[in-house]
């Protein structure tokens, strides 16, 4: 590798163990093209993320001394032999993968779970494990040390104890305590970005749903889906309080435990009217698909400050084949995007990335010419969770990208404005001092 280092392959046993191969290089794939890192695609690997194996899938690496590719099924038998297993981290929020793991996907026997497969390799001369990702937001609220269960648990029994008739609440609760969604627990320390779930359906088909998956050759949900639509009463007994007391306070709808909140947006204009009318603190924020255009003016005039638009590409035959949308079309959402902009809200795109459709050339093209035209505010660079092999034959994609850190520069040095993200924001750091500038981010604070 250059710059002195060298990041040696990890693999793992049939029981888990991780182990470095001291004959390997890392590789890593873009799209279903397996390469070599580039210096500038990795970085330490953060702490508080982790490991995992991919089952029955073999590791591929670059032999160190000839260069040559390699497919490891099995282990030495000084390694105490066995089938080997390819390795991959998941990453710590703020930070956007650049490279999958390069693993012999055709072996594979079942489609993986819902996670964003990094590639991962150990350094030699640091004696770390490294992975290929950039930082894409300042943000540390969200780092696991700041979510200690064991802190938490109690807080949330007094929650639901004090207010044992709302639904949301409960909803809430085992979000919190049996998904560990970070953005529940937060509801129940009383702090940063709380959720406000509401619409048990949805208007598109999502390849990769993390609430519903009914299909049989599909993965497993990680979630069940909200059953229920809150009433205006629940919504504000739950956003009220947060929005007056929190620090950095939002409240946000559209969770990974509902379908998309568009489709409750009368019923949620009505809450926000209220919270509104209760306080003017914090920030309301409006994650959705953004299927429905209409919908955008009632919600702004309402009095939300700002809104995430979901979506894996800015082509429509790409966003199609992800999204599957029902009654609706990719134009509508370019048209709600116009109208936020015209409201005046802050307006983001949650961009749900992966490499070798995210770094296409023509991906590139289409993206430049929209954050341009829409005046789009900032791209929350977020991983998309999938199956690598099940996502690249859906998107029906041919050949590797340019690489995801070519990707965020060019877009950065064309449309300095621009702003990268993992996160939310409060309205006081929508356009936050040095904007313009501040790229690329340390991968350490």
């Amino acid at each position: 590798m250059s710059k002195h280092k060298t990041i040696l392959a990890v693999i793992a046993d049939e029981s888990g163990e991780v182990f470095e191969h001291p004959e390997l290089l890392l590789a890593g794939m873009n799209g279903m093209t397996i390469r070599q890192p580039d210096a500038d695609e990795l970085i330490p690997l953060p702490e508080g993320s982790r490991l995992f194996t991919i089952p029955g899938t073999p590791p591929i690496g670059f032999d160190r001394y000839d260069g040559k590719q390699v497919t490891v099924n099995s282990l030495p038998d000084s390694w105490g032999g066995g089938a080997a297993q390819a390795v991959s981290a998941f990453t710590n929020p703020a930070f956007t993968r650049t490279l999958l793991p390069a693993a012999d996907y055709q072996q594979k026997h079942v489609d993986l779970t819902l996670w964003s497969y990094t590639a991962v390799g150990w350094c030699v001369e640091e004696e770390r494990f490294y992975v290929a990702a950039v930082r894409v937001d300042r943000n540390q609220q969200w780092e696991p040390k700041h979510f200690d269960d064991r802190i938490l648990e109690p807080l949330v029994r007094k929650r639901v104890a004090a207010q044992p008739d709302n639904r949301l609440i409960k909803q809430l609760s085992r979000c919190a305590l049996d998904y560990h969604c970070f953005a529940a627990k937060n509801l129940f320390f009383g702090r940063w970005e709380a959720p406000l779930p509401s619409s048990p359906a949805c208007n598109a088909h999502c390849l990769g749903c993390i609430s519903l998956q009914d299909e049989p050759t599909s993965c497993q949900s990680s979630q069940d889906r909200l059953d229920f639509v809150p009433t205006v009463e629940e919504l504000c007994e739950v956003a009220v309080p947060h929005l007056k007391t929190a620090e950095n306070a939002i409240v946000s709808f559209g969770q990974g435990c509902e379908g998309d909140p568009i489709l409750q947006t009368d019923r949620i204009a009505e809450a926000v009217k209220e919270m509104r009318r209760q306080t003017s603190r914090g920030t309301i924020n409006f994650n959705s698909n953004a299927s429905i255009p209409d919908a955008i003016d009632k919600l702004a005039e309402a009095g939300i400050d700002s809104i995430r638009i979901s979506l894996n590409s800015v082509q429509e035959r790409f966003y199609n084949a992800y999204y599957r949308p029902v009654k609706y079309c990719f134009d509508d959402v370019l048209e709600s995007a116009r109208r936020a902009k015209q409201h005046g809200l802050f307006t983001m795109f949650n961009y749900l990335v992966f490499p070798g459709i995210t770094d296409r050339e023509d991906e590139i093209e289409a993206l430049l010419k929209l954050v341009d035209s829409l005046g789009i505010d900032l791209i929350q660079m977020r991983n998309l969770s999938i199956d690598p092999q099940l996502y690249w034959k859906a998107m029906g994609a041919e050949g590797p990208g340019v690489g995801m850190k070519k990707m965020l520069d060019r877009v950065k040095k064309e449309i300095p404005r621009i702003q990268y993200g993992y996160f939310n924001r409060t309205s006081e750091n929508f356009y936050p001092q040095g904007y313009e500038t501040d790229w690329p981010l340390p991968a350490i604070l």
